[in-house]
């Protein structure tokens, strides 16, 4: 019995350490926007796609992670879709845990994503590297 439980405990240990490695992380991304899905206006930039709910606390330090970098950055615009009323784009870009911040180059692609709030550090240097890509 002692064993079954130090087994539970260590399988549990490792999946919250996986999980925790990955949250927040900006990782390579590739694939197409479903049309309508940004608002229109600046093309030339970056866009920091931002899927929210209003039930989503960790969706609020999003927003100010990428309201301060939109900010400082003339060539990037930060958009926020509310998922519950995209649920055709949540699904098609297969987005399944919020929040979840896609960055879009101009051609419209998506670059990167990220589930959680992503390091600011990290973010600016991912956008830096797409605006000059």
């Amino acid at each position: 019995m002692i064993y079954v439980v130090l087994a539970v405990l260590a399988a549990a240990t490792v999946a919250g350490l996986l999980y925790r490695a990955r949250y927040g992380r900006l990782r390579v991304s590739a694939g197409e926007l479903p049309p309508g899905l940004l608002p229109p206006g600046r093309s030339d930039g970056v866009t920091l796609l931002h899927f929210t709910s209003a039930t989503c606390a960790p969706c609020r330090q999003v927003r100010a992670v990428c309201a301060d970098l939109a900010k400082d950055l003339a060539l990037v615009r930060h958009v926020e879709v509310d998922a519950d009323a995209h649920l055709d784009a949540v699904k098609s870009l297969d987005i399944w845990r919020l929040p979840t911040l896609l960055i879009v180059d101009r051609a419209g692609r998506v670059a990167h994503r990220t589930v959680g709030v992503p390091d600011r550090a990290d973010l600016r240097r991912t956008v830096t590297e797409v605006l000059t890509a």
